[in-house]
């Protein structure tokens, strides 16, 4: 075979490969890594409120996993209350929601109405804590009312599992949510019960915390489980206790390390995860224009 020949057929080959690759480039999302969206807040509905409804209609423009941070429905948290007023507005979206329990929730002995309204999406009755994976992130939901499920130390069921959960995947990217924060602006609105959970995740490499309960937005900087900055190994800790619940008043200082906060400020987060980092944009509801966004990567 001559060296023409050869040289010839060494050029379309690489011309077929090009090609493949250029396709390949073309398809949406071959080729690079998948982002997923995670989009909620907590403190959410009420037959009364208002600005549920309005929170709900963001749900349905941006599409996703769904987070709830607790205190579902006010005020009992009864079956009614889910079927009249839950239902209506985020219930919508009932089948691509994630949700976690709130004290609220727990008005009606067991929280027995949220286990039965969300079903496996609650993970057990006896819990109400479970784990899922989204795209290339590990995803927590815990149980923050320590009481009612039997602690949340280290020595608990529910401590036990975490680590035994995040032990079982050792993956770069670790959210985790619950409906009590450990740091928050004003007096009176932390949780320090929830230490343990921080400690655990911290421990993990875990990179962002959601919380509810106090009826505002806050984003944090990047803090240790005892509250010290540390933009290698903290964890960001969002407020979003914006789903619909009025309120949001403050009493006491702002907490220092918080990067961003608003007081009545309805709306959801929606956080884009992807391989290796994370973005984030609180999205208001119709009328209003207080937002805040970035990105950041993973620890």
């Amino acid at each position: 075979m001559s060296k023409s020949v050869l040289v010839v057929g060494a050029m379309a080959s690489a011309m077929v490969l090009a090609c493949m690759a250029a396709l390949l480039t073309a398809v949406p999302g071959v080729g690079k890594p998948r982002t997923v969206t995670l989009v909620g807040a907590g403190d959410i509905a009420g037959c009364d409120f208002k600005t549920d409804r309005k929170t709900a209609r963001l749900l349905g423009r941006i599409p996703g996993t769904v987070f709830t941070l607790g205190d579902n429905v006010y005020p009992e948290d009864t079956r009614k209350q889910f079927r009249d007023c839950y239902n209506p507005t985020w219930g919508k979206y009932k089948k691509r929601t994630r949700p976690s329990l709130g004290d609220q929730d727990y008005n009606t002995s067991g929280a027995k109405p949220y286990f039965d309204y969300f079903g496996w999406r609650a993970g057990k009755p006896s819990r109400g804590y479970y784990s899922y994976d989204l795209g290339s992130w590990h995803i927590v939901a815990l149980n923050s009312n320590c009481k009612e499920v039997g602690g949340c130390d280290w020595r608990s069921a529910q401590g036990r599992w975490l680590r035994r959960d995040l032990a079982q995947h050792p993956v770069r990217c670790t959210l985790a949510y619950f409906h009590h924060p450990l740091y928050a602006s004003g007096t009176g609105y932390d949780s320090p019960k929830v230490k343990p959970f921080w400690y655990m995740l911290y421990n993990h490499h875990a990179d962002v915390i959601l919380n509810g309960n106090t009826h505002r937005y806050e984003r944090f900087a990047r803090i240790t489980p005892s509250g010290a900055r540390s933009s290698a190994r903290g964890i960001r800790q969002f407020i979003v206790g914006t789903g619909g619940a009025p309120g949001g008043s403050q009493k006491g200082p702002d907490e220092p390390r918080v990067q961003a906060k608003k007081v009545d400020a309805p709306g959801v987060l929606k956080l884009g995860l992807g391989s290796g980092f994370y973005h984030w944009r609180f999205v208001p509801v119709a009328g209003r224009n207080y937002t805040d966004s970035g990105r950041a990567r993973c620890h």
